[in-house]
């Protein structure tokens, strides 16, 4: 989600490519929203939720694309969006995709945002929405009707991008989002958080994450006991990464994260892709390039780098979510909204 247009050039463009991973892929969880699917907890494919932009009111819903390995993307329902939301702003951004693991409920959650329809960035951060819309669905083609549920803390002027992550320990949902708001006499951009068990009852926000300057847009993965946290910095507008044994633990930046080095990014998510690379996506809104990817083996070292085996998007996607699919949901979603070679 960004607030500004202007253009800034990356500081260090990188020549090194990733390493490919030798081992058979196997789906793992590393975050609710990656958390494999219930038939057999077998991946056959991924589906990526996102908007499109601001050129009409229309771009500002929810579009689908599917694909097999995670990088070659499709479009559904013929490149038109899939949900829709006339409540509170008249429009969603930044829709992120998240699966209950105990009963199989898939919820969609989004921004109330629709720059669209005002154009005026200062009042949608500071006399903005206070809620998120949400859909959920079984089988990830019949969806509820959207409902706005109200998040944030009274003094906030935005409650952008939301995501979430499955707390198995209390079995519930720990769900953040950036919110500008003054405290102690300073008026910024810094991450909330509340928990649910339903996207209908939310415990009271608290401030989750404060940094000296702004910060918007985080992403929270899991990996072999540890948690790994992407977010913007939206004072240097680049992405930084962050290690933690616990939610809502002691969090420190990762040594040797070269994305960090590149400015004009926004909505970092990251995922494991078929061929068991890790991938950190960011859109290059800076320069209206869309999502850039960057590859891992060992998030560990967060040594992520541009691969010339890269991405393939049949438009711009903007600030979205990821979430793996099993063959039933794949070749549901298709049956309703596209067709694809399932040899893709």
């Amino acid at each position: 989600m960004s607030s500004r247009t202007r253009f800034v050039r990356p500081a260090v463009l990188f020549a090194a490519a990733a390493m490919l991973c030798a081992a058979a892929f196997t789906a793992c969880v590393h975050g609710i929203h990656a958390a494999p699917p219930k038939d057999g907890d077998k991946t056959a494919g991924y589906l990526f939720a996102h908007f499109r932009g601001e050129r009409s009111n229309e771009w500002e819903q929810i579009f689908f694309a599917v694909s097999r390995d995670g990088a070659k993307w499709q479009p559904l329902n013929d490149g038109k969006s899939v949900l829709q939301s006339n409540l509170g702003e008249g429009g969603v951004r930044d829709p992120f995709v998240v699966r209950d693991p105990e009963n199989g409920t898939v919820y969609l959650i989004a921004t109330d945002l629709c720059i669209g329809r005002n154009g005026d960035w200062g009042r949608a951060q500071r006399a903005g929405s206070k809620a998120i819309i949400v859909w959920e669905s079984k089988d990830m083609v019949n969806w509820s009707e959207p409902r706005r549920v109200e998040v944030a803390v009274p003094g906030a002027g935005c409650t952008w991008a939301p995501e979430a992550f499955w707390d198995a320990d209390k079995k519930e949902f720990f769900v953040f989002w950036a919110s500008r708001e003054t405290l102690n006499g300073s008026n910024r951009q810094r991450i909330y958080s509340a928990r649910t068990k339903d996207f209908k009852t939310f415990t009271p926000a608290k401030l989750y994450i404060e940094k000296p300057g702004d910060v918007i847009d985080t992403d929270i993965i899991s990996d072999n006991g540890k948690l790994y946290r992407f977010s913007k910095d939206e004072t240097r507008k680049n992405i930084i990464m962050e290690v933690s044994d616990t939610l809502e633990g002691d969090w420190q930046p990762v040594p040797g994260f070269p994305v960090r080095d590149f400015a004009g990014f926004e909505g970092p998510e990251c995922f494991r892709m078929a061929d068991g690379r890790w991938c950190l996506i960011a859109d290059y809104y800076s320069r209206g390039q869309g999502y850039k990817a960057f590859f891992c083996d060992d998030l560990s070292k967060g040594d992520f780098a541009p691969s010339e085996r890269g991405m393939e998007f049949p438009y711009r996607f903007r600030h979205g979510g990821v979430i793996p699919l099993s063959q039933t949901e794949y070749d549901a979603l298709l049956a309703k909204w596209g067709t694809a070679s399932r040899a893709e």
